[in-house]
């Protein structure tokens, strides 16, 4: 690992996220890994080392469901990341999460169909990794802990749907999803969480909602009203990532690191 393209946390999203300068000394990083390249930008904020890496590439350039997921969580790997915030736009099924809202989840349901899931294939070994806390409960609390200590609402908990896209949903998927107990659905968050897990890092999601789903409304979503909402409201995820970042701490008590048995 080199001593200069390293760091001990990451963010996982769109660009937008975070301030360049608000970061000592940011640089891009190209990283290679067994399962190909992965850009991302480190520096340093309060003498905390991140890495800030743009899921869908520059310009946001690969759909959801072509992300080379297992190159981008190698990647973090390899330069020593233990902590992860994810950012996810996301589609509500509930009236309860209109668009804006910051959503904690703490659970998914996985409708992903073609993407490469694991690590553990082609003579990389056997394990079952256990996922009964899929999203880091370390780090859900210290978010929903720095979001009351900023004033920020959010709210805690709750079930994403991934679905493989990049096409929407039907209106009779969401109700189905909703039948099932998802909250809010979107098309990144699996394999990534899942990965994550594997590799023995902490990884949490603070999904924005930026539209009612399919059917709620009576009208058509489009992809520049998700990028939209999601401008308007970018600023509050920042503000709570980089609050998170200045006061975490590096102790866990989790099981994120031996969820795996082995890596």
């Amino acid at each position: 690992m080199s001593g200069i393209a390293s760091a001990q946390y990451a963010v996982i999203g769109g660009t937008g996220v975070y301030d360049a300068s608000l970061l000592e000394n940011p640089k891009e990083h190209n990283i290679d890994t067994k399962y190909g390249q992965a850009t991302m930008t480190i520096g340093t904020y309060k003498n905390k080392r991140i890495a800030f890496m743009p899921r869908h590439g520059k310009g946001h350039s690969v759909p959801p469901h072509q992300v080379n997921y297992k190159a981008n969580m190698m990647a973090l790997y390899q330069i020593g990341v233990k902590h992860i915030f994810s950012t996810a736009a996301v589609g509500s099924m509930r009236l309860a999460l209109p668009h804006g809202v910051l959503v904690i989840v703490d659970q998914f349901l996985d409708f992903t169909k073609s993407r490469p899931n694991t690590f553990f294939e082609d003579g990389q070994g056997v394990a079952h990794v256990d996922m009964t806390d899929p999203y880091c409960k370390h780090l859900r609390h210290h978010l929903a802990a720095t979001a009351r200590a900023i004033s920020l609402p959010v709210s805690y908990g709750g079930t994403y749907v991934c679905t493989e896209g990049p096409r929407f949903e039907t209106p009779a998927e969401i109700r189905m999803f909703a039948q099932l107990g998802g909250d809010v659905v979107g098309m990144t968050s699996v394999p990534e969480v899942v990965l994550a897990k594997e590799l023995g890092m902490c990884y949490a999601t603070v999904a924005m909602v930026t539209n009612f789903c399919a059917g709620m409304t009576g009208s058509a979503l489009t992809h520049q009203e998700v990028l939209d909402v999601m401008a308007q409201n970018v600023h509050h995820l920042r503000n709570l990532f980089f609050e998170a970042f200045a006061s975490i701490k590096d102790e866990c008590d989790c099981q994120c690191s031996t969820a795996a048995g082995v890596m």
